[in-house]
């Protein structure tokens, strides 16, 4: 079986196939199109492994190889593993596949999670919407910006973008081309809320009874919006074996240098899901406001480290708790101790109803 390194680039990628020896059985520089793609592999006539590096553009490449009859096997290779084992001085497209065909060969490559199409597409769609979201918070700011710069004090109203706000925002009268601006910025919010009210319909039907959404709701801190993020980067909990796997996937602890007896704590672990973290900070804001627990985890850490160190905390042990819920399958429920001391001793393996 020959084992292939698909080197992926944006508009191309470089394949070396590589013989059970280890000697070069052909190479070639492809197009990122299917039909070449398959071509190749169909000129080799052998069965194939394949490996290419995660990136951002990897998922169509993925599913492209699997169609391809005569690859029986795609790996995917986590980027940072490959570059701890394989690091050179001298880096070009051929070295760079030829060592992931070897690296596959000895049976060495760092295989990174790979989630199933449905997942992944539901993934940007979520993203897209918070994209949309922070697009249209930014607008909100040059709305603000622009009345404040044209000394426009607006009437006393809980949200000036609200029914009351809008109405009196569509009378405003700014001199010159102000004016024209402000009616743009108001057009331009009215599309992107229709647009994000789309993405939540799209992601509603898609998740309708999902039990790791119907989970998760449980937890303080967590609405549906969160919630759904929370579930579709996490996918399968099945994948983290204990609660420090997740917490370390989101990104939720500091990174650690120690040598010659010393140690030394530094800030949080860049490689990380960026999306996850996002949302399990949001969520323990949330979450110390409402939930008697979080609140005294929240406040025991702020008095001596401040509330930025104090909420990765609560994070962290939010991260822990959904580990419990999602592995157990039962929903979040704070149980009654019979003092407030046993109650903030509680584990997170024991903040989910029997």
């Amino acid at each position: 079986m020959l084992s292939v390194g698909l080197d992926l680039h944006k508009r191309y990628s470089q394949v070396e196939a590589l013989g059970e020896d280890g000697e070069r059985r052909s190479a070639a520089r492809l197009v990122n199109e299917f039909e070449e793609i398959e071509g190749f592999f169909r000129s080799l006539r052998e069965p194939c492994r394949v490996v290419l590096e995660a990136g951002w553009n990897w998922g169509s490449m993925y599913d492209w190889l699997e169609r391809v009859e005569n690859v029986v096997e795609v790996q995917l290779a986590h980027p940072y593993g490959v570059r701890a084992i394989a690091a050179a001085q001298v880096k070009t497209d051929r070295i760079d596949a030829r060592m992931l065909g070897q690296l596959l060969r000895v049976g060495l490559i760092p295989r990174a999670y790979i989630p199933g199409k449905e997942t992944r597409q539901l993934r940007e769609a979520v993203r897209q919407r918070l994209f949309l979201v922070r697009v249209r918070t930014m607008l909100k700011n040059r709305v603000h910006a622009l009345l404040d710069r044209h000394h426009v004090v607006p009437p006393p109203v809980s949200d000036i973008f609200g029914k009351r706000g809008r109405d009196y925002l569509s009378k405003v009268e700014l001199p010159g081309c102000a004016q024209d601006l402000l009616r743009q910025d108001l057009r331009l919010l009215e599309m992107l809320g229709s647009e994000v009210r789309q993405a939540e319909v799209l992601l509603a039907r898609a998740l309708k009874g999902d039990r790791r959404v119907e989970l998760l709701l449980t937890v303080p801190g967590l609405g549906v919006l969160l919630a759904t993020v929370v579930a579709l980067e996490i996918d399968s909990v099945e994948r983290f074996v204990r609660p420090a796997k997740l917490v370390s996937y989101a990104g939720l602890v500091p990174t650690t240098y120690s040598s010659g007896g010393k140690t030394s704590h530094g800030g949080l672990m860049k490689m990380s899901n960026k999306w996850l973290r996002w949302a399990l900070v949001e969520a323990a804001w949330i979450a110390v406001r409402h939930d008697p627990y979080f609140r005294h985890q929240f406040g025991l850490r702020c008095r001596t480290k401040g509330p930025k160190t104090a909420i990765i905390a609560v994070a962290r042990r939010l991260a822990e708790v959904l580990w419990h819920v999602l592995t157990e399958d039962r929903p979040y429920q704070v149980r009654q101790p019979a003092s407030k001391r046993r109650e903030y001793g509680l584990t997170p393996a024991a903040l989910i109803q029997d």
